[in-house]
């Protein structure tokens, strides 16, 4: 396969044009793709960073076969690739002079990557100890017996108590963001919708949010209770709440990623019917070359 075959591009509206019927032939599959382009093309190329993002799309006779995405300073993200595939990427890129400080996908698909970019930069890749499992939601199946309280949308009025809880997450998850009103509406949290579950006197006790519809289907994303108050049922009410929204709304798929290192959350959204999708998988490389023009 010819590395000339990859083709890259700054313009997320032409990468949608060529690649958005690909995407969303298996949405689930490409849920990374589908969201990233999307959060460009309603913010704009300069909301996530001073350099510009990039895609890129494998295309042969008029078909697309696989695609990447990437925003600087983040690592690569990649839609499934063989191993052939990934090898033909890694030397596109080295070709260009591309630095990439990690790479997301699904397991198979970021070890190929990470052991072809080895191969053609010398960069030495690490695999992260979270281990990350794609769910999708086959038939929702609400805990019995729901705890006390009721779930309802986000208000105005709730907004303050969501941002501090989105911190709260962000730092569990080992993200390194500032999520205040000042930064808010930069962060991937300002674009979700949020369903709070509230106890009898009205006091959110927990919070699911969820992605805007893309491509038939929707990601919950996040779903967190403060310390103090697990244990009691909350969480799994609030994610059967915001999967029920995520119907609702119109989705034929809803997904979700969970940690595997957590099997709280694992076990509940198995118990809400959420089924195994793919394993995913990121690596970091310890070393790269000086990083070129995109494209």
């Amino acid at each position: 396969m010819r590395p000339g075959d990859w083709h890259l591009t700054e313009n997320v509206e032409g990468f949608l044009a060529q690649a958005g019927d690909f995407l969303r032939s298996r949405p689930g599959a490409h849920i990374m793709q589908l969201t990233w382009a999307e959060r460009v093309r309603t913010r704009g190329t300069g909301a996530f960073g001073t350099e510009a993002p990039f895609f890129g799309a494998l295309e042969r006779a008029g078909e697309v076969h696989a695609t990447f995405y990437r925003l600087p300073p983040r690592g690569l993200g990649l839609s499934p690739l063989t191993p052939e595939q990934a090898d033909s990427l890694a030397a596109h890129l080295a070709a260009l002079g591309h630095s990439l400080p990690s790479v997301s996908a699904d397991h198979s698909t970021a070890t190929a990557f990470a052991e072809a970019w080895q191969r053609h930069t010398g960069a030495t890749p690490k695999l992260r100890d979270t281990r990350l499992r794609l769910y999708r939601l086959d038939t929702l199946t609400p805990p019995e017996p729901m705890p006390t309280g009721r779930g309802r949308a986000l208000g105005e009025q709730d907004l303050e108590q969501v941002m501090f809880w989105c911190g709260e997450f962000a730092r569990a998850v080992g993200e390194d963001v500032t999520i205040d009103a000042g930064t808010w509406a930069g962060t991937r949290f300002a674009d979700k919708r949020y369903t709070l579950w509230e106890a009898p006197d009205g006091t959110p006790v927990s919070l699911a949010g969820m992605n805007p519809l893309i491509g038939g289907q929707i990601q919950v994303d996040i779903v967190y209770t403060p310390a103090r108050l697990r244990g009691r049922g909350y969480a799994g009410a609030v994610a059967a709440e915001v999967s029920r929204a995520a119907l609702a709304e119109g989705a034929r798929d809803v997904v979700l990623f969970a940690d595997l290192s957590n099997p709280t959350s694992t076990a509940l959204y198995q118990r809400l019917g959420y089924r195994t999708l793919t394993d995913w998988a990121v690596y970091d490389f310890s070393c790269t070359a000086p990083e070129m023009t995109a494209a």
